[in-house]
């Protein structure tokens, strides 16, 4: 007997949120395990040997890294698409996924949302303030020059929505939490563009989970997930104490 989907990933992480997306708008029945990356026991450690977060398990299967799932998603559940049907544009659009997995997410996540919101809330440390001016002044202007230049004037990435909209929107959606807003005047296409896809419902639903934890501390965000009506598991892997270290989410 298939067993429900279940997805190991805090609400606030863009790479649990893509997947996320990707499993609502399939309309698929799942389960959370919202834990933070730096939180997982040594059983989530087994299942995720580089200690990342999402992973997805479907009966027997545990996949990790978010570009993995959701083409494991689209493979398995093909309707409605989360990519182009065109060959051409599905490649472009897998790329775009990548851009902002890896380049903008340097600048948006992994230097200014780590230092302003991890290191402060998660391990009690002062966020390093060069690091972040360099982020807001130089990398993530950098990142966004390139993704401007990939949209069109407007609507969607490649006329339907797909996998590009929900990567590059769901890393702004994080970066917001500290504030970071695109400046439509600079950057217009990618403005109007994630605000596009943040007014989905579906943006909006996983939203209400999202802000409904974000400056809990770790130890109480279950237990308000829960009153939300979060989908959650009865158990959890989030049991070890914060650790500091190389893991990232993929």
């Amino acid at each position: 007997m298939s067993q429900r989907l279940k997805v190991i990933g805090n609400y606030i992480s863009p790479y649990v949120r893509k997947v996320l997306v990707c499993l609502e708008l399939k309309g698929l029945d799942y389960e959370i395990d919202p834990i933070a990356p730096f939180v997982g026991n040594d059983e989530f450690a087994r299942i995720s040997p580089l200690r990342r977060i999402p992973v997805l398990i479907d009966n027997d299967l545990a996949l990790t890294d978010s570009s993995v799932i959701c083409q494991y998603l689209e493979d398995r559940h093909p309707a409605p698409a989360i990519y182009p049907h065109d060959i051409a544009d599905r490649a472009k659009a897998r790329w775009l996924e990548e851009y902002a997995d890896t380049r903008l997410a340097d600048g948006l996540i992994w230097r200014l949302f780590h230092q302003l919101a991890i290191k402060r809330h998660v391990f009690g440390e002062s966020p390093n303030e060069a690091v972040v001016a360099h982020a807001r002044d130089v990398e993530i202007p950098a990142a966004l020059d390139y993704i401007e230049h990939q949209l069109p004037d407007d609507g969607f990435a490649f006329g339907a929505l797909s996998i590009a909209d929900i990567s590059i929107a769901s890393f702004f959606r994080t970066a917001s939490f500290v504030r970071y807003a695109i400046d439509s005047g600079r950057w217009p296409r990618s403005a109007a563009l994630v605000a596009q896809v943040q007014a989905l419902p579906v943006f909006q639903d996983l939203a209400r989970f999202e802000d409904c934890m974000l400056r809990l501390p770790l130890a109480e965000q279950r237990g308000a997930l829960i009153t939300a009506g979060a989908p959650l598991t009865s158990d959890t892997l989030g049991t070890s104490p914060p650790r500091p270290g190389p893991p990232r989410a993929s």
